[in-house]
Order: C-alpha cells, then sequence, then structure tokens
C-alpha cells in the first residue's frame, strides 16, 4: 500500500465532518443576517435625519418621506451655523465636557483602586452602601439638590453640572473596580517595598494599566454630558448658558419651528459621537473585555 493511499480520508469521515460544518454555517448565516437587519432599522432614523437635513422645509416631513430630496439644500448647514446661536451652545458644552471628565475620571478611579487594592475597616459595607445609592432615582433627589444649589448660589451657573462629579459615579466606580481588582497584587507590593506611597501607585502604576477601563469610562461620560438635557433644564435658566441639548429643545418648542435649520444641528449633535467611537473604538472595546469579572463578586 503506498503512502499516499494511507493519507486518504475515508468517506464516511468526510460525511461526518460535512454534517457537522453545514448546521454551524447555517447558524453563523442566520445570526450575520439578523445583525444586518437590526443594523438597517437603526440606520432608519438617522438616514431620515440626514436626508431632512438637506430637504426645503416643505418637504422635511412629506409622507412618503423623500429620502433624496431634490433638490439638496446644501445651505442649511451654513445657514443653521451662522443664524441660530448653536456655536455659543457647542462651547458651553464642551466646557461642561472637559471639567466633567477631568472630576469624574480622577475620582472614579481613585475611589475605585482603593475599594479593589487598598485594606480598610468596613469596606465591603461601604461599596454594597455605594451600590445601594444606584437605586435611588435621580427624580427622587433632584428637589433637595436644588435646594442645595439655591441656597449656596449656584443655581444658573455651571457649577451644579461640574461639581457633583468631582465625587464619583456608583456605576463607573464599580466597572473600574473590576479593572484594578485585575492588576497583579506583586505591582503594589514591589512599590510599596520600594517605599512608594498609595497614591504613587494609583498615580504610577494603576492608572497606566487601566488606561482601557478609563477609556469605555471616558465614552460614557462624554456621551451623557452632550446628551444631557435634564439637569440643564433645572439648573440653568438664562439662554445664553444653554447647552446643544437645551438649545436644541428651546426652537423646536416655538410655534413657528425653523425645521430646516434644526436638524442640520440634529445630524451635526449625532456625528460627534459617532467620530469619538471611531476614534477610541481600538481602546473601548479592550477596556469592556474585563467585564467578565463582573460575576466573580
Amino acid at each position: 500500500m503506498s503512502k499516499r493511499e494511507l493519507t486518504v480520508t475515508p468517506p464516511s469521515v468526510a460525511i461526518t465532518r460535512t454534517r457537522f460544518l453545514r448546521p454551524e454555517k447555517i447558524t453563523r448565516a442566520f445570526f450575520l443576517a439578523i445583525l444586518i437587519f437590526g443594523a438597517l432599522i437603526i440606520l432608519v432614523p438617522f438616514v431620515w435625519a440626514v436626508s431632512a437635513s438637506l430637504a426645503p422645509r416643505e418637504l422635511i416631513f412629506a409622507f412618503p418621506p423623500r429620502w433624496f430630496p431634490q433638490p439638496l439644500q446644501w445651505d442649511n448647514y451654513a445657514r443653521a451655523l451662522t443664524t441660530l446661536p448653536f456655536g455659543r451652545y457647542a462651547l458651553n458644552t464642551l466646557l461642561i465636557i472637559f471639567f466633567v471628565e477631568i472630576g469624574t475620571l480622577l475620582s472614579c478611579s481613585l475611589v475605585a483602586f482603593g475599594f479593589a487594592q487598598m485594606e480598610f475597616p468596613a469596606r465591603n459595607f461601604l461599596f454594597v452602601l455605594m451600590l445601594g445609592s444606584m437605586m435611588v432615582p435621580e427624580q427622587a433627589t433632584i428637589v433637595p439638590l436644588y435646594q442645595l444649589f439655591r441656597q449656596v448660589g449656584w443655581v444658573n451657573t455651571y457649577l451644579p453640572l461640574i461639581v457633583p462629579s468631582f465625587f464619583g459615579t456608583p456605576l463607573y466606580i464599580f466597572l473600574l473596580r473590576q479593572f484594578f481588582r485585575a492588576l497583579p497584587r506583586e505591582l503594589n507590593d514591589a512599590a510599596r517595598i520600594d517605599g512608594a506611597s498609595w497614591f504613587r501607585v494609583y498615580w504610577s502604576i494603576a492608572l497606566p494599566l487601566a488606561r482601557p477601563g478609563l477609556a469605555v469610562i471616558g465614552v460614557f461620560t462624554f456621551l451623557q454630558a452632550w446628551t444631557n438635557f435634564f439637569y440643564p433644564l433645572i439648573f440653568l435658566h438664562s439662554s445664553d448658558q444653554a447647552t446643544l441639548a437645551l438649545g436644541l429643545a428651546y426652537y423646536t418648542g416655538q410655534p413657528n419651528q425653523p425645521w430646516e435649520l434644526i436638524m442640520p444641528i440634529t445630524v451635526l449633535m449625532m456625528l460627534v459621537p459617532i467620530g469619538l467611537f471611531f476614534i477610541v473604538q481600538r481602546e473601548f472595546f479592550s477596556g469592556l473585555s474585563p467585564l467578565r469579572f463582573f460575576m466573580q463578586q
């Protein structure tokens, strides 16, 4: 018997392999079709918003929708950015986001590092108490919070939107704690033996290694602050201090809404988070991997 004959796969084995591979391919194609169908459904409102931003005013709410309006009104974007004060609203929003990002990342990472790496009395009790605060809805605390900020003179300023971020967010602390728990304890022990303080260990060792987790928290914080409407509506009473979400609501609530100017701003507000996601997507997805440690608690 030749060597070539010994390497020939028996027909029964080939049939068995085909039977096992075929259901797997069918299942993969089925789930791929579901994902494509779901993606198309999600894209429909975005495509309509883009087409409405390029349509004349009388065709924006036409039924059936004009997906490709003719002619395309490209000057809607230029008019929206020059006629309405959305440039000022964008600067106000970015100013708030800048300080909120700093406060959230610093406070949440510092508290999460303490819960994950340091030993102190009642640590588990304080952690459970912090998680319990997530069960309290925001609407239940808005009245006493407004009274507090009104008494200290912070109403109609950006301080009520910025200062709370420096005291941590329970959900983000919980997420970052998982990243710090995944770090090798030997790094902390070696640094402590060399005389480094706990803050030095946190700043020089833990933070650089938790960069993917910080990217995830940074993206979530940006999206929350970028689309925040409830708190600016409560604490900001001047139109000059309005954010993008609040300023957009000002014009949509008027009797004669300029929809040909509102829709371009709406599209731009959607494009900014999408562009941010494509910029940090690698760090974002790598930062989501330690979420498997959640079930270890």
